[in-house]
């Protein structure tokens, strides 16, 4: 049975990466100083993220993704990921499922 877990990304500052989940009740984040290394941050905070909650990335029951305004770079990778998660698992991002969700970079 798959668990109740929401994961939020919001790479949408070109100097930190924010990575959290949300699950019974709790909600823990990770706060990376990335500048223009968020591609290469974000997958490792979000599986460091699921093991000290003891999860898997199959507990995974939403993605809430910050779409802008902000860094152009940023907001591609985050929308890149989420939306790679959301249809790999078939779960909504941003409420949305089989969407792809288009970052705002105004």
């Amino acid at each position: 049975m798959r668990k109740k877990a929401v994961l939020f990304i919001d790479t949408s500052d070109n100097q930190k990466t924010i990575a959290a989940i949300e699950f019974n009740g709790q909600k823990e984040e990770l706060v990376q100083k990335t500048g223009s290394w968020t591609s290469q941050v974000l997958l490792p905070m979000i599986d460091k993220l699921l093991k000290k909650n003891k999860l898997s990335i199959a507990d995974i029951s939403e993605i809430k993704v910050n779409v802008g305004p902000g860094s152009f770079t940023g907001l591609r990778v985050g929308a890149a990921v989420a939306n790679a998660l959301g249809n790999l698992l078939h779960i909504p991002v941003n409420g949305k499922i089989g969407n792809i969700i288009e970052p705002n970079y105004r």
